[in-house]
């Protein structure tokens, strides 16, 4: 059963798509099945990710109005060793032909379950806001990644976002949580840098992974060619960066499925 993950943040410029490609690229080099689903009309993920936006015969936009089925839409053979269902301007419309549907917010979800066994990790980018793609996008998902600057307006804006993800788990997903909090462009030189950090740390606990992101030339010159860092540098400091944060990941997740399973007699024998 595929792990569904919106990696989100409605503050712009705080390395989600950069965390969505790389975080993608990293599962897979760990033989991990992994589908990455762009939802942002930006298609920053999708040109990322070595696919061209202009030439997508199946997008998010078909997957989520209907017109497509997910695995009509999926591209595979990428450089990065996971799959994609992309997006491009046409994601604009879907905003709007979305509101006339039925089940408007369970519209992802719903596409999605065809495919749940096929992967072992799917990722969703989001646009920085929320609208009726990122609702979607909660709304079909298990947990909530956070990439954050250490920085003081980062924490105003995890505050909302917090708030938002709460009242998707109240009236649409009783399964959403928070998976985790990723610092990301970390410089522990800067003392601002460390204040916050230690402050994310005291408030959400072990939420917050014990990997950083640092502030990389690498990492930032990859999308320009169309490729993760991993196969843009794979010795650079990003690269080793998110394999780290991959290797945490699965290790949370494989500790969640065995305390899953152990909890399970308990269950049966109190029935």
């Amino acid at each position: 059963m595929a792990k569904i993950l919106t990696i989100t943040n409605q503050k712009g410029g705080v390395g989600k798509t950069t965390t969505c490609v790389n975080l993608a690229a990293s599962l897979a080099a760990t033989k991990k099945r992994v589908l990455l689903i762009d939802l942002d009309p930006q298609g920053n993920a999708t040109m990322g990710s070595g696919v061209d936006k202009h030439e997508l015969e199946g997008s998010s936009y078909e997957l989520l109005t209907g017109a497509m089925s997910a695995e009509d839409c999926i591209r595979r053979g990428l450089p990065g060793g996971f799959d994609i269902i992309g997006a491009n301007g046409d994601l604009t419309a879907a905003e709007v032909e979305l509101l006339q549907l039925p089940r408007r917010e369970f519209r992802l979800k719903m596409a999605l379950m065809p495919l749940a066994d096929r992967y072992d990790f799917i990722l969703l980018d989001n646009p920085p806001s929320l609208n009726l793609l990122t609702v979607n996008a909660l709304s079909a998902s298990a947990g909530v990644l956070i990439p954050m600057q250490c920085e003081y307006y980062a924490l105003e804006g995890i505050s909302a976002l917090i708030g938002t993800i709460d009242k998707i788990h109240k009236r649409l997903n009783p399964e959403l949580k928070i998976e985790g909090i990723l610092r990301t462009m970390f410089d522990p030189r800067m003392s601002l840098t460390r204040d916050v950090s230690v402050h994310l740390v005291e408030y959400f606990g072990d939420k917050v992974y014990r990997t950083v992101i640092p502030r990389n030339v690498r990492l930032a010159e990859a999308p320009s060619h169309g490729l993760p860092v991993l196969q843009y540098d794979k010795s650079s400091r990003g690269a080793l960066s998110y394999l780290a944060l991959a290797g945490e990941l699965i290790r949370r997740t494989e500790a969640e499925q065995k305390q899953a399973v152990e909890q399970q007699p308990e269950t049966q024998e109190a029935e």
